[in-house]
């Protein structure tokens, strides 16, 4: 398994001497090296960067652990206690904790479970048979991909699943830019595993990340854990790590699934659910090209700025009523309302505009005035 297959925006990372240019703002290759534990070689930031690209494992299995605490103001409405099932899921992704199993064997088969208090999700892939499983629901989807094991469209089951270790990764070394300053902190232990730790950090002072450290196992490098801590923080405001993980490929059994009794099955394409997918996507492109969404600057501290969608009714009132609750901002720019975290801020205007972004407020102010 290519850590980072099908990701070709990551590909200028190798060969070295490309991952060379943004370690120090271009420090040579071997004058920073992982202090590591003394069974470990020592590995600069460099040979790390390559080492995660040529990642390959035939197997693995463990259990991912998924942790936030974004410092957010408690809103009602925003918070699990309203009743609301949605609610409660988006909470426990901003201040809460998830956990999943993974077990891999190679490419056509693969299976994660998401365990909630709820129940169990899980996304099992047998060759060209997919199912999706929802325990609390007692439900199941079973879909049957094409001879050739492509679903021919969009993946159908992207987003469905937790970020892992892997997928975390991918996003911070994707942010990787002039702007980055790249180093190694020595070596660590995850899920009873050796690694290197190699660290990323903004220079820009306007990010509100102060660090993103990425854990490496030392043997196969994969990543085994991904925090990223605000800045000036010294516990991680998000840490997605493996808490147990097993490089051993997984008994064929893992990935044969027999629905429960009362399980009610819907039968179906992998190219029918992509259709709905794809359908549902389109919409929400003509919703955002609508609302003209743009992104200002980019790195760590771009901005995304976008007008409130139209609304009326219920839905106005209930928005309204959020806002009323959030603390009041003006400025050269005018007047509206802020949302800040620890490692974000959004800021609505009274006349409807929204920037929201991984910086500061006074970042945003600045967008807005212009």
């Amino acid at each position: 398994m290519s850590v980072f297959r099908s990701r070709p925006a990551l590909r200028w990372l190798v060969p070295s001497a490309a991952a060379v240019i943004v370690i120090g703002g271009g420090a040579a290759a071997g004058t920073i090296v992982a202090s590591a534990d003394p069974s470990l070689p020592d590995r600069s930031a460099a040979q790390l960067l390559v080492d995660i690209q040529n990642a390959k494992v035939d197997g693995l299995s463990g259990t991912i652990v998924e942790s936030a605490d974004l410092g957010l103001p408690a809103i009602a409405g925003l918070a699990g206690g309203s009743g609301s099932t949605d609610a409660g899921d988006l909470t426990s992704l901003l201040a809460g904790s998830n956990t999943a199993r993974v077990w891999y064997a190679g490419e056509d088969k693969m299976r994660l479970a998401l365990v909630g208090t709820k129940g169990e999700t899980d996304v099992i892939r047998n060759q060209n048979d997919v199912w999706l499983w929802n325990s609390a629901e007692k439900s199941a989807n079973h879909l049957k991909l094409p001879a050739d094991g492509k679903p021919g469209h969009a993946d159908p089951l992207a987003g469905q699943v937790p970020k892992t270790p892997q997928e975390a990764a991918d996003a911070a070394l994707a942010a990787i830019d002039p702007t980055t300053t790249v180093t190694t902190t020595g070596a660590a232990k995850v899920a009873g595993r050796d690694a290197y730790e190699l660290v990323l950090s903004p220079k820009d002072s306007a990010s509100l990340i102060g660090q993103v450290r990425l854990a490496i196992d030392a043997e196969h490098h994969i990543p085994l854990r991904v925090d990223v801590y605000a800045k000036n923080a010294t516990s991680p405001a998000v840490r997605v790590a493996f808490q147990q993980i097993s490089f051993a490929v997984p008994d064929a059994e893992q990935f044969t699934f027999n629905p429960p009794p009362d399980t009610k099955v819907t039968e179906g394409s992998a190219e029918g659910l992509a259709k709905e997918h794809q359908a549902e996507a389109e919409k929400a492109q003509a919703r955002a090209k609508a609302q003209q969404p743009q992104v200002i600057g980019d790195g760590w501290t771009a901005i995304v700025e976008a007008k409130l969608p139209k609304s009326d009714g219920t839905e106005s009132q209930q928005l309204d009523s959020v806002l009323k609750m959030l603390p009041a901002v003006s400025g050269s720019w005018g007047s509206g309302h802020q949302f800040a975290g620890t490692l974000f801020t959004v800021l609505v205007t009274d006349d409807g505009r929204v920037f929201a972004g991984a910086v500061t407020p006074e970042k945003l102010y600045e967008a807005a005035a212009k």
